[in-house]
């Protein structure tokens, strides 16, 4: 009686959790009229497949090729700069490095809305804003740092430490160590946590917003504000524009949930 119990809230939390989602979709294939009537629908009466005329009419293919540009760019400098960090807060264990990755974890409480006039002044000073993509690769990525290095970090924890003591006393090298044993038997943590800093990065809007001042380098969050006008808002076609941006995101976390949930956890019990 208790496992249905709780199967039930369980459910119960799932349903309102996507509740949001649901009616997004069911806002898309609504007509204009359809979705300010009262009572609400739960099932579009006239069903709008207007899909095709969002993506050319608002060009999303130009704003989608943005973000997949600074998300691509953001993930491959995370994995670059954050990899080794992890290794060595996995492995070093004194006080400093305790200390640092407290220091790392309050980088993460920061949010984007409170550092982007200090990174917009730096970034104009030091010339950077005349390629606003770098601008906005190189802030996102100080900004998803932090979470990579905790995240990779307990995956590094995960692996024993008897393998790489093993190759050292064979003649290999730290660096060889981590390269041939720690980073293969690391990739998949390495691999769960590049695709997390890729969704989201995928989705960043605050410093694209406020580093690019081109249209046509704008990313897709940016590009809902194009259905924005000062007397009334196209709902449909917001709602049209976020099912499509959304839907290639959901695909690739349904795909992958089960390596995210592992990846999330992995160390928890060490």
């Amino acid at each position: 009686m208790k496992r249905y119990v709780l199967f039930l809230i369980g459910l119960t939390i799932t349903a309102v959790y996507l509740f949001p989602l649901y009616w997004m979709y069911l806002t898309a294939f609504k007509g204009s009229s359809e979705i300010f009537q009262y009572p609400p629908s739960f099932w579009p009466s006239d069903p709008q497949w207007n899909f095709l005329q969002v993506w050319k009419e608002r060009d999303m293919g130009r704003y989608i090729w943005n973000s997949l540009l600074i998300a691509v760019g953001v993930t491959v400098l995370v994995t670059l700069l954050g990899t080794g960090c992890a290794y060595v807060l996995a492995r070093v264990r004194n006080i400093w490095m305790d200390m640092a990755l407290f220091a790392i974890l309050m980088m993460q409480v920061l949010p984007s809305s409170l550092m982007v006039t200090p990174i917009f002044v730096a970034f104009n000073q030091l010339g950077l804003l005349a390629s606003p993509r770098l601008a906005v690769i190189l802030a996102q990525t100080a900004k998803v740092l932090p979470l990579y290095i905790v995240l990779c970090r307990a995956t590094f924890v995960q692996v024993p430490r008897e393998l790489e003591d093993a190759a050292l006393v064979d003649g290999s090298s730290r660096v060889g160590a981590f390269f041939n044993i720690m980073l293969p038997l690391a990739r998949n943590g390495i691999l769960v946590t590049s695709v997390l800093i890729f969704l989201q990065s995928f989705g960043e809007y605050v410093y694209a917003r406020s580093l690019i001042a081109k249209n046509e380098l704008q990313t897709a969050t940016v590009g809902l504000q194009t259905f924005m006008g000062p007397n009334a808002n196209d709902w449909n076609g917001i709602m049209t524009y976020a099912a499509i941006y959304v839907t290639p995101i959901l695909i690739v976390f349904m795909l992958l949930q089960r390596r995210i949930v592992s990846g999330l956890t992995a160390g928890a019990l060490k």
